[in-house]
């Protein structure tokens, strides 16, 4: 089925696009630089977020979110991302990779015990499923999960885990049943003060170096049998739900990187003399960046269509895919162009684009890489 959509924002959308705008030029902006220089969670903003509904804005208010539709979502992440993607990315982990699991599979006790406090970011959630043999091949997991009497004893080590160390709670996945391989994977939800589940270390990052990264050790995790997520076994399909919601965040953090390159060089462009002119009316430059704004609108077509197919079709992991793939090698086009606008000065620390040209190259990587996208679009054309 073939999906038409209005592209007319809503007032609702309007007023979440310029409340965002607002908080992302007056609280991240000012700040982007330094987290990412010291490689620093930005605490006192992230915390500012939750009273904004932010934290949780797929998630219905009675379980702490404030209830918008997964434009609105698309729409907050990309203006966030188009000052600082850090930032974009702690958001988009928390509402996609950590709320929407629970929201989707958890019963509702864990909806309100688990869910509740970090739609309404109080706590940050985090997700935990790449392990160093285990990345794009998800079919089978090193990290086993055993039954001992109630409850649930996990060993193992995962690794690149968004939110790491900064996280309340984890969405973990562990093998119950090798010899079943995908079907025989679990969810689960830890705590991270859990006996046994440490921070093995952190990541020293190319980029999005305001966002925490790390590895978790499990050492004879125990867990109750109330910590698991949806049924034994259904792990496999719930970490696949959880990506195709992952993967509208990751487009539209690749969006506002491109929308913030764009900002970055049109207003160099404007202001740097070569040859008795502004460098914008030399004809190159200026079809360089029609060409930069043309292919984002187009990423930002796909991402807001994404985003509406994801609250109107049973299966839009075709969309999510398409959306993420097409927006994450249009930030690193625009990314590399703004870069070479800004010539030598671009290439500096002085400069805001050498940070966005760092950030942009990771939205080809996580959440499934560009090649894992391909692979999702070919399949559901029955290839």
């Amino acid at each position: 089925m073939v999906i038409i959509m209005k592209y007319e924002a809503t007032d609702e959308q309007n007023m979440i696009r310029e409340v965002v705008r607002d908080f992302a030029l007056k609280e991240l902006e000012p700040i982007a630089e330094e987290i990412d220089r010291e490689s620093r969670h930005p605490h006192e903003t992230v915390e500012k977020l939750g009273p904004l509904g932010i934290m949780g804005m797929i998630v219905p208010e009675e379980y702490g979110g404030s209830g918008s539709d997964s434009i609105s979502y698309a729409i907050a992440i990309e203006e966030i991302s188009r000052v600082c993607a850090s930032t974009g990315i702690i958001v988009s982990v928390n509402n996609s990779l950590a709320c929407y699991p629970l929201l989707m599979f958890g019963n509702e006790e864990q909806k309100k015990k688990y869910l509740t406090p970090l739609a309404s970011g109080e706590k940050l959630g985090g997700f935990s499923m790449t392990e160093p043999d285990h990345g794009s091949d998800v079919f089978t997991y090193n990290t086993t999960a055993v039954k001992d009497g109630e409850d649930w004893v996990l060993n193992g080590r995962k690794i690149f885990c968004t939110n790491g160390g900064m996280a309340d709670t984890m969405i973990v996945f562990a093998q119950t049943d090798k010899e079943a391989r995908h079907r025989g994977q679990t969810a689960f939800i830890i705590t991270t003060d859990t006996p046994g589940y440490t921070v093995g270390g952190y990541e020293d990052k190319l980029g999005i170096r305001g966002s925490k990264t790390a590895e978790y050790l499990l050492d004879d995790v125990r867990i109750p049998d109330a910590n698991r997520l949806g049924d034994v076994g259904m792990g496999f399909r719930i970490a696949m739900a959880t990506l195709d919601c992952g993967r509208i965040g990751v487009a539209a953090q690749a969006l506002g990187i491109a929308q913030g390159c764009i900002d970055k060089a049109v207003d160099f462009s404007k202001e740097r003399k070569q040859f008795g002119k502004p460098i914008c009316k030399n004809q190159y430059i200026s079809f360089l960046l029609a060409e930069m704004e043309t292919r984002t609108q187009a990423a930002r077509h796909l991402v807001y269509s994404a985003a509406y197919a994801k609250d109107t079709k049973k299966r839009f992991s075709k969309d999510a895919a398409m959306a993420k793939l097409f927006a994450a090698e249009t930030a690193m086009w625009v990314a590399t162009k703004a870069l070479q606008i800004h010539g030598g000065y671009g290439y500096t620390k002085d400069y805001a684009i050498e940070r966005y040209f760092r950030d942009a190259k990771i939205t080809e990587i996580y959440e499934g890489t560009s090649e894992v996208q391909r692979m999702v679009i070919a399949g559901a054309l029955g290839l």
